[in-house]
């Protein structure tokens, strides 16, 4: 059912890294390289995800993501898109993006997406949304459509 092709709204942008001799920084947004209309943070959270884990597949319907990889480990991204009206529907992407490539990736609303660490011990990714989880005072409905547990979905990262 699914290409392999770009997928329209998807930005990737290599992370690079500044190191001196106390170890490293990495800018992971500036206002002024983003769309402030879709994509301006106003949250952000950390995740440690073990070894071989996939979390993921989902989607958002009015959320989109901000997700950084730049490590510890590698991670195998998945994108699907799942949007009749745009022009890439029904393109799939794959990205490995992490320690060995850091890099943030832009996922916009209504791209079925998943990750999965790749590599040998516990790895980070941090996500900068551009809707609050679960709304203001976390009072709403949570903003995803979850196709994890769903044996018949076309959505399977190592497929």
């Amino acid at each position: 059912m699914f290409k392999k092709g770009p997928i329209e709204g998807v930005v990737i942008k290599p992370i690079k890294k500044f190191l001196d001799d106390r170890g490293w920084l990495a800018e992971l947004f500036r206002e002024d390289e983003l769309n402030s209309k879709t994509v301006m943070p106003v949250m952000s959270y950390i995740s440690f995800t073990l070894p071989g884990v996939v979390r993921g597949p989902h989607e958002h319907e009015e959320q989109t993501d901000y997700f950084c990889f730049i490590g510890p480990s590698n991670f195998k991204l998945v994108l699907w898109d799942n949007r009749r009206g745009s022009s890439t529907f029904g393109n799939k992407m794959v990205l490995f993006a992490g320690e060995d490539n850091p890099a943030s990736v832009i996922i916009p609303e209504g791209v079925v997406h998943a990750y999965k660490n790749i590599g040998s011990k516990d790895g980070a990714v941090m996500n900068f949304p551009n809707r609050l989880f679960m709304g203001e005072g976390k009072r709403s409905k949570i903003d995803e459509i979850r196709h994890e547990d769903d044996a018949d979905s076309p959505f399977k990262v190592d497929e």
